[in-house]
């Protein structure tokens, strides 16, 4: 059967490694029949949350007029999701904290997701499994979410340094396998 993936990529370099690890797993999922799209947060203009908690009382909506609206649409449409992210002091960067923080209108009725957690950080294994956990607490504010894997890879830094490790042929498989 046929799923809708989402994949968030919060790497602001186009090509970076965590983006490439996106593509891989879309190739992947393109493999075995499922529709794939990815948004580059970096590419999108989202607004901090700002705390006013209109979304409280109107759920499902944003005060804010941005990016943000459209993607609300297809997180709900989605049956997998990707959260995608480099590693910075030990944790999600901020574009990736942005979008999360922003998904509050929603969050409640996110529902039934698979969920896949991508992480390439240049330090070691304690900065990723910190991001993951990060990553892991946000969805487990998400009702019915079933985490299916983690890619992660540790010690690259400079763009495309991903190309030749073992991440990338998980990424394919896992998306393959989505």
């Amino acid at each position: 059967m046929s799923k809708k993936i989402l994949l968030i990529s919060a790497s602001p370099r186009k090509g970076g490694n965590s983006d490439l690890l996106c593509d891989e797993f879309m190739r992947g999922a393109a493999k075995a029949g499922h529709q794939s799209e990815k948004i580059r947060l970096s590419e999108q203009h989202i607004d901090y949350c700002t705390g006013c908690c209109a979304c409280i009382g109107n759920q499902g909506s944003c005060v804010q007029q941005d990016d943000m609206n459209d993607i609300f649409k297809k997180i709900l449409a989605a049956d997998v999701l990707v959260l995608s992210t480099p590693v910075y002091f030990h944790a999600m960067n901020a574009q990736m904290k942005t979008f999360i923080d922003r998904t509050c209108p929603i969050y409640s009725i996110i529902r039934d997701k698979e969920v896949y957690y991508i992480v390439a950080a240049a330090g070691g294994q304690t900065p990723v499994d910190r991001a993951v956990k990060s990553l892991q607490i946000y969805t487990d504010c998400l009702s019915g979410t079933k985490e299916k894997g983690v890619i992660s890879v540790t010690g690259i830094w400079d763009p495309g340094l991903v190309k030749g490790t073992r991440a990338v042929d998980q990424a394919y498989t896992m998306g393959k396998n989505a």
